[in-house]
């Protein structure tokens, strides 16, 4: 397989996308990873420019040790569900607001409406984030650090809702 900028560290989380126009979404879940110390890779899997390499990719990624992936694209985007369809791991789709994309929902929905039997977890628009915090939980069950750091993420958030209610209260 044409490696591209895969490392060889061992990933735990792979993050792809269709096309490098998809990267400043993208970037959210790449970055929300390295913030908790997650081992990652990030690369170009295109599933119509470069099918091979998505069937190399998904087929490969379990034995290289990961344990998620995260599939961005927009327009038709088949890369998530093609993914799923070829990997026994889970992935989460990101649906991707593209400049040939109809609002976005051309993505959403072909991300969503997957078959029975080939499930891909679905974020909102854009929502690269939240793949990100997804792929933290999914391996938090099975890493008791990994657990920690969303139970402390969590009660961030609550820390930083109550601080809103707080400042809004006093105005």
């Amino acid at each position: 397989m044409g490696k591209g900028n895969i490392k060889s560290n061992k990933p735990l989380v792979g993050i792809i996308m269709g096309s490098d126009s998809d990267m400043p979404v993208m970037k959210q879940a790449v970055d929300f990873l390295e913030q908790h110390g997650v081992a990652i890779e990030c690369t170009i899997v295109s599933a119509h420019r470069t099918p091979k390499r998505m069937f190399d990719y998904a087929q490969q990624a379990h034995l290289r040790g990961m344990k998620v992936i995260i599939a961005g694209a927009g327009g038709a985007a088949h890369l998530p569900g093609m993914v799923a369809s070829l990997t026994p791991l889970p992935v989460i789709g990101v649906p991707v607001k593209s400049s040939n994309s109809i609002d976005g929902w051309d993505s959403v929905l072909s991300i969503l409406q997957m078959p029975n039997g080939v499930p891909v977890a679905t974020v909102a628009l854009n929502a690269a984030k939240n793949a990100g915090i997804l792929a933290l939980q999914i391996l938090g069950t099975s890493d008791n650090l990994r657990l920690k750091q969303m139970i402390a993420y969590k009660m961030n958030l609550e820390k930083e809702v109550m601080e809103k209610v707080k400042k809004i209260t006093k105005k």
